[in-house]
């Protein structure tokens, strides 16, 4: 089965009422090599699909395996629009680790007892932040919540058996914590890319990000308590509740009692820290690290929030997302098109390599709060090698910001808190394995620093992956140009393009 239709399949399962819209999402994390018109994200890559009208995504995985999501990409759809892409191996390939017993998707989510579309309009409206979500979802499952009789998502094990869980993180807002008591995980592989295995009892996991691990079920029979709970280490308001689902041996009693565990802090950072300073890539003669050993781009891109003004605005202000202080302001027509037709007016290739007036940026903020409105984006050629230097700042509030990069995959080679120091931080970059990703969690008053090489040609979104950031323009895109032949040449767009 292509892999493609495999996630139409899951989608439709998991959401039958929403199969009509599933023409309207985008591939997260699939490299869309030369595919770059079936990326998805509305107003960049495409015009949003009309009611009544459909557009066929046809893309080749090239080099890929392992697990990836498809959302919505316009408005805060993804809330519910949203399922999972399986990857096999080639057949013959074993996976580099212990074939498991059986596979098992979980999607962690959001949900919000009203139409998210009122949710964020209302907020834009009054330029304050949005409502958080009512509570966390496992499959679909909100577990024992306030108001709710549902008793959660039950995981069905046999003892001696291993399992891969394919996890992924949907959620619109929340970075989260997952837990199951008494059990440890061996993570295998993340976005999609294998990870040297290590043994860990919580997963710290990014919306956007996907995370496989092995489950070996070496417990005594009975019933184990899973938990599902926030990550926010700012003064920053968020969906605090705790999501309890439960695995359950086969065999078990009815009406056993449930092994308990405790809940990371919500501010638990050492938690997150001990996760991501894990992850390795392998670097194996199968499967080698190609990072970038020489940089013909070398960006500086800070990340945060600033205050325009606003006259319809509840304070006569409203809050913005900035990279470098300028907020993205949105096109009425898709970049991509633009970019391939060559039509003027729709954005400029001014975004700045580095911030226009540097500063003190995880210090005190700046008595100026304003931003640059705009539409910029920033021109790669073909092939050409870069590094981000992603740089959080502390501008009304520090805050994690999971990125994610479309069109590629990155090599993250190193992190740090405070503010990023070009001459020593470099000296302690790994560039022997760094972890490959698509979305990266750039801490809380601190950097991180990616790479990657400009090998597909098109229009790439880079952008925090909280939705109400990205609503606010926390995002910017890159023009990657045209090589030579039709092999690094972006093909003319479908017939069935999507119009404005």
């Amino acid at each position: 089965m292509a892999p493609w239709f495999r996630a139409l399949l899951l989608g439709a399962f998991l959401f039958p009422a929403l199969v009509e819209s599933l023409v309207r999402h985008y591939k997260h994390g699939v490299r869309q090599f030369l595919t770059g018109w079936s990326d998805g994200p509305a107003y960049i890559t495409q015009c949003p699909i009309q009611p009544g009208q459909s557009y066929i995504y046809n893309f080749t995985l090239t080099g890929q395996r392992g697990t990836l999501l498809w959302h919505a990409h316009i408005s805060w759809l993804r809330a519910t629009i949203h399922g999972a892409i399986v990857i096999l191996p080639k057949r013959g390939i074993p996976y580099p680790f212990p074939k498991p017993d059986k596979e098992k998707i979980i999607i962690l989510a959001e949900w919000w007892k009203a139409d998210v579309e009122a949710v964020i309009n209302q907020a834009t409206q009054s330029g304050l932040p949005p409502n958080v979500s009512d509570t966390h979802t496992i499959n679909g499952h909100p577990g024992p919540v306030p108001g709710c009789s549902s008793q959660g998502y039950t995981l069905h094990v046999e003892s001696g058996k291993t399992y891969l869980l394919r996890i992924i993180n949907a959620a619109v807002n929340d970075e989260l914590f997952f837990k199951i008591a008494g059990h440890n995980l061996t993570i295998v592989e993340v976005d999609a890319s294998y990870v040297k295995p290590f043994q860990i009892d919580t997963i710290f996991i990014s919306p956007g990000q996907t995370t496989n691990a092995l489950l070996t079920a070496n417990q005594g029979i009975g019933k184990y308590i899973i938990t599902l709970s926030p990550f926010m280490d700012a003064p920053v308001g968020l969906d605090n509740l705790t999501n309890y689902a439960t695995l359950r041996y086969k065999g078990t009693p009815t009406n056993p009692p449930t092994i308990l565990t405790s809940v990371p802090a919500q501010n638990a950072t050492p938690v997150t820290y001990s996760f991501i300073d894990s992850l390795r890539s392998l670097n194996s003669p199968q499967y080698p690290t190609k990072v970038p050993l020489t940089i013909d781009h070398s960006l500086f891109f800070t990340m945060g929030v600033g205050v325009n003004p606003c006259d319809t605005c509840v304070n006569g202000s409203k809050l913005v997302g900035d990279i470098n202080n300028v907020s993205f302001v949105m096109p009425t027509i898709g970049l991509l098109q633009a970019y391939h037709y060559d039509i003027s007016g729709v954005y400029t290739v001014d975004f700045p390599a580095n911030p226009p007036i540097p500063f003190n940026y995880t210090g005190n903020s700046p008595s100026n709060l304003q931003t640059n409105n705009g539409t910029r984006l920033y021109r790669l050629s073909f092939n050409s090698t870069v590094q981000i230097v992603l740089q959080d700042t502390a501008v009304i509030a520090p805050e994690n910001h999971p990125t994610h990069l479309h069109g590629f995959n990155f090599f993250v080679v190193g992190k740090g808190l405070g503010n990023f120091d070009k001459n020593k931080d470099p000296q302690k970059f790994n560039l022997v394995d760094p972890v490959e990703r698509n979305t990266v969690a750039v801490p809380t008053g601190g950097w991180v620093a990616i790479r990657f090489k400009a090998d597909n040609p098109g229009v790439w979104l880079l952008h925090c992956h909280l939705e109400v950031h990205t609503t606010w323009g926390l995002k910017m895109a890159f023009i990657v140009e045209n090589g030579k032949g039709p092999n690094e040449t972006l093909p003319p767009p479908p017939s069935d393009l999507p119009e404005c």
